[in-house]
């Protein structure tokens, strides 16, 4: 059936399902979410949660079923805790009415969540968490690695994937791209749009950061870029000289793989006294210094002209998303309601509902097993959402891989970021 028949399909059973309204109540279902609700993260995970409570607004009953949501915080002490997402995934298992989780937000809270609700058989479909130790026993491909060998989660300190799921049966998906494509995105688009040549690469001393500096080179010179210099930063590094040397050696962009708490923004105000005070050499990163005001901060003068990736699809682009903001947006009025997650948790919700539809059809009108809505969300190949096609490989990661790239405001470090552009590697994998 192809998608948009699908989706018209599935509207039409919550549109009948929801004409029973006004007779006996509906038996429910619930669908549990988790997300950082308190601290700096309910910035953006409120608004994610709006799109969820959107979805389920306008469609508040399914087949029979009244929907309902159960909400949890996993935040302590204001930041997302691995073991109060543990604790909220092991209250949604005891709860037998519980068919389905969306989130969390973030890879360590889904180390701890994962394999407790595998043995629980109960799905979970995650928004936006990117790391790749999540869905594979992988963490940079061949491919990709310097050394021309994988680097195992392992190799970077992380738990395999396998080892989160002790029934062997994957039972989560997820919406955004993994991280291993944020630094040939980065490459792409510094050679194919900005038209950088010679690139110089600093990175930080964790994992996450020298995978995306290593992934970076690797793609940016099989484009035809050269790297010119690499260093590996620590909190005390003074780059000048470094920065020194790969001007010389023709540098027109540097790529920082790592976060804004290892300072790397910092090198940016470095290249002041090197490139010049402006904008004209790029500084790019990946999503740990995305969006950062603290990376501003420490970029002095040299905020503007900062590019970074972001493993997630922007709504604003893609024109099949319009409507959806449109219509929140006249339902959430506030600006502070609307975030670069409400579409795509909006899309999460949607993929849940069309599993549940289809599970409950399996079962013939009763309420599924938590094992069939995970069989159906596998079986998830070409979902018409909002933000575009959803499906899922074997692994639970998404075929639809889009990363939008955000340049950092030019005239003010108070300003917002704006999108750029996009890298699409749906159709093929850079590697």
């Amino acid at each position: 059936m192809p998608a948009r028949w699908a989706a018209a399909c599935l509207a039409a059973v919550i549109t009948c399902a929801a004409c029973a309204i006004g007779g006996p109540p509906l038996p429910a279902i619930r669908v549990g979410v988790d997300l950082p609700l308190q601290g700096a993260e309910a910035r953006a995970a409120k608004p994610a949660l709006n799109g969820i409570q959107f979805y389920v607004r306008q469609h508040p009953a399914l087949d029979g079923f009244s929907v309902q949501l159960a909400i949890k915080d996993d935040t302590a002490a204001g930041v997302p805790d691995p073991v109060k997402g543990s604790d909220n995934v092991t209250a949604f298992v005891q709860d037998s009415g519980v068919l389905a989780v969306i989130g969390p937000f973030d890879s360590s809270v889904a180390r701890t969540e994962i394999p407790v609700a595998n043995q629980a058989q109960l799905a979970m479909v995650s928004p936006v968490t990117s790391s790749p130790c999540l869905t594979k026993d992988v963490y940079l491909p061949a491919s990709l690695s310097l050394s021309h060998a994988p680097v195992t989660c392992n190799n970077a300190g992380l738990p395999a994937a396998s080892a989160l799921r002790p029934t062997g049966v994957n039972n989560y998906f997820r919406l955004a791209p993994t991280d291993e494509l944020q630094g040939p995105a980065a490459a792409d688009y510094l050679f194919n749009t900005l038209q950088v040549l010679r690139a110089a690469v600093v990175s930080d001393h964790e994992a996450y950061g020298q995978a995306l500096a290593d992934s970076f080179s690797t793609r940016f010179a099989r484009l035809g870029g050269s790297v010119v210099g690499r260093l590996e930063l620590d909190q005390s590094t003074d780059a000048t000289s470094f920065l020194q040397r790969v001007k010389a050696d023709g540098a027109q962009a540097v790529y920082y793989g790592g976060v804004t708490a290892n300072r790397g923004c910092v090198v940016r105000s470095q290249m002041a006294a090197v490139f010049g005070n402006g904008a004209s050499v790029p500084f790019a990163g990946g999503d740990g210094i995305a969006e950062d005001p603290a990376c501003l901060r420490d970029a002095g003068g040299g905020f503007a002209g900062i590019y970074a990736t972001v493993p997630a699809i922007d709504p604003k682009a893609v024109a099949s998303a319009n409507t959806v903001v449109r219509e929140f947006k006249s339902a959430y009025p506030s600006p502070s309601d609307f975030g670069p997650y409400t579409v795509v948790a909006y899309d999460a919700t949607a993929v849940v509902y069309n599993a549940l539809d289809h599970a409950i059809k399996a079962a013939r009108g009763h309420a599924p097993k938590r094992s069939d809505v995970i069989l159906q969300l596998a079986t998830t190949t070409s979902f018409a959402g909002a933000t575009g096609t959803v499906g899922f490989d074997p692994a639970g990661d998404t075929t639809h891989r889009v990363l939008a790239i955000y340049r950092s405001p030019a005239s003010t470090a108070t300003g917002a970021w704006a999108l750029v552009g996009t890298v699409d590697y749906t159709a093929a994998l850079p590697y």
